[in-house]
């Protein structure tokens, strides 16, 4: 669940998408991140904030788990780690508002480029995230090459079939968009390219929110984020708050959507 490795306050810049900065850098590991605590307890919130057009499909790119634990003079492994578990906070914040679908980006292709060591890492807190999402009023589904021998395959069963019932969870897991593309490639040329994909089963994004102040898709689906309004937030992926993804749906509420008509 991490993109890439730069310093987010050169990448920041003043467009209305780009959100500004929330909080201070944090100086040590929060334990409740590392204890694995987000159960009922922080699952349990107050009432959700009322938004005036609420998406029915967010996309998240939580960047910057290695930046975080570097800062924090840790291994990467443990970035890892904690942006799993606020993958599992911002699930329950989406459960809470009634957003209807959510892609996660957990890592692509390129990202098993990486030293074994960071590799491990995040195939690990993949499987983490599937394993204890399942739990909640969810259906799932991974999407990403199963063929690859870098695949999990505790999450192979999660690709053939969607699991649970309730909102959309689609988890992208050594995830290519050429991969993608090139599915829809071999299929029939009468149906639309969307049914085509490998990740057909995947509807269009209204919201795409990415933190660690890259403003980039770094390939995250191509198709259905063609008409997706972006936001960026600059806070590292560890450092999730809630009020954060507010901030986004507040944005995306005041957005002119036309799909271009």
């Amino acid at each position: 669940m991490d993109q890439q490795s730069q310093d987010p306050q050169t990448q920041r810049s003043n467009l209305p998408f780009h959100a500004e900065d929330q909080s201070g850098p944090e100086s040590s590991v929060n334990s409740e991140v590392l204890s694995g605590t987000t159960g009922k307890a922080s699952r349990a919130r107050e009432a959700s904030p009322s938004f005036g057009r609420l998406p029915k499909h967010v996309a998240i790119i939580p960047d910057g788990n290695r930046r975080w634990a570097r800062a924090q003079g840790l291994h990467p492994a443990v970035g890892y780690a904690a942006g799993m578990e606020r993958g599992l906070v911002m699930l329950d914040e989406c459960l809470g508002i009634g957003i209807r679908e959510v892609s996660v980006y957990g890592f692509t292709t390129d990202n098993t480029k990486r030293p074994r060591d960071q590799r491990d890492a995040f195939v690990a807190a993949c499987v983490s995230f599937v394993q204890r999402a399942q739990t909640r009023d969810i259906a799932i589904r991974v999407v990403g090459d199963d063929t690859s021998p870098l695949f999990p395959e505790p999450l192979k069963p999660y690709v053939k079939d969607r699991l649970g019932s309730g909102m959309k969870v689609n988890l992208l897991v050594n995830y290519g968009w050429e991969w993608d593309l090139k599915t829809a490639m071999k299929g029939s040329p009468t149906l639309p390219i969307a049914e085509r994909l490998a990740s057909a089963d995947v509807s269009r994004i209204d919201l795409m929110v990415r933190w660690g102040g890259m403003c980039r898709l770094s390939g995250m689906l191509p198709v259905q984020s063609v008409y997706a309004d972006f936001f960026v937030v600059p806070d590292l992926w560890p450092d999730y708050k809630a009020e954060q993804f507010h901030q986004a749906l507040h944005w995306y509420a005041k957005q002119d959507v036309t799909l271009g008509g």
